[in-house]
Formats: C-alpha cells, sequence, structure tokens
C-alpha cells in the first residue's frame, strides 16, 4: 500500500528513496545519490555529503566535507576562510529533514524552517573539517516537527541548537 501523492507533485526526476534494513526503519549509510532523492537542495546549497546512520523517526547522523572550493569562502573571509554560521545551522536542517523526507509518505514536501531556538556556537569550522551533525526528532505532529541538532568537528562541539520546522507539498511553495 502507497500512501498517494498530493495532486501536482511529479516524482518523474527523483531517484528511488534510501532504503532501510528489513523491519528496522534503519539505514546505515546514505550516498549522495539517496540524499539527492529525498532533499530538494541542489548545489551550491546542499551541505549533506553522506548520511552515516538513520533510523526513520527518530535519529540521524549527517556529514560535510568541508572544502576550500566552497563558493561563501571566496568572500567569508578570503586571508582567513570559516564557514558561516548560518551555513552550519543550515546544514543541522538538512540532515534533520533526512529523518522525514527518506520517508515514501513524506515524498514531494518540502522542509521549511519556522523556528530556531537555542543557537550556540563553540568553535570555527574551516576548509578541511568534516561537520559531522547529529540530530533528534523531538516530535512530529501535523506536518510540524522539532529537533535537537548537535555538530562537531573531530568530536570537538561546534553548534547546537533545537529547530521548529513544516513540511508543506512541494507545490504550495510556488507562486500561482
Amino acid at each position: 500500500d502507497r500512501p498517494e501523492r498530493p495532486p501536482g507533485v511529479s516524482l518523474a526526476r527523483r531517484p528511488a528513496p534510501a532504503k532501510a534494513a528489513p523491519g528496522r526503519g534503519v539505514i546505515r549509510v546514505a550516498n549522495i545519490e539517496q540524499i539527492l532523492s529525498a532533499l530538494p537542495h541542489r548545489y551550491p546549497m546542499l551541505l549533506v555529503d553522506r548520511v552515516l546512520n538513520l533510523e526513520k523517526g527518530k535519529s540521524c547522523r549527517g556529514i560535510k566535507n568541508v572544502t576550500i572550493n566552497e563558493p561563501f569562502f571566496q568572500g567569508h573571509y578570503p586571508d582567513m576562510p570559516v564557514m558561516p554560521g548560518v551555513l552550519i545551522l543550515e546544514a543541522m536542517a538538512q540532515a534533520g529533514a533526512m529523518l522525514l523526507l527518506t520517508d515514501e509518505q513524506y515524498l514531494g514536501m518540502t522542509p521549511l524552517l519556522a523556528a530556531i531556538d537555542g543557537v550556540k556556537f563553540r568553535r570555527k569550522v574551516v576548509p578541511g573539517d568534516q561537520l559531522v551533525t547529529d540530530v533528534e526528532l523531538l516530535w512530529f505532529k501535523r506536518n510540524v516537527g522539532r529537533i535537537r541538532c548537535r555538530s562537531t568537528v573531530d568530536e570537538q562541539p561546534v553548534a547546537e541548537c533545537e529547530m521548529t520546522f513544516t513540511l508543506i507539498p512541494s507545490d504550495e511553495q510556488k507562486e500561482p
């Protein structure tokens, strides 16, 4: 039994979503093709390179490999490249989106941030770092939910926060 797609939502361009281990809902690793099939983001705004572990509807661990080739390093800051804090938050949000968007019942949905609370930055992220984000789903009701996020580099805290989000059908975001 497949859930019905919202009217006007086409899946023609999306590959199959990442598959969970039988009977467990745990995805051990999601590669870039599976991430692209779940998230609506594309370069240069795609900030999850790999998912190391995902338990659908519960938790996720995603990584972003930070390289000097990132477009934001050209201006932030040319002589001292530092990943902007707002993009660290976006990487957290995208890892969180993987929790639900890998589930077939949410195909064709777009996540939008509603609130970010308790943001704390602990250290800078620079080229060569691997940003590891752990996300826990706190609650989800009627297409609105809340996640707790923590990002690290080399197991050292980088940032933490809680985010509230909503899922809307992809066709609702287009102007009439």
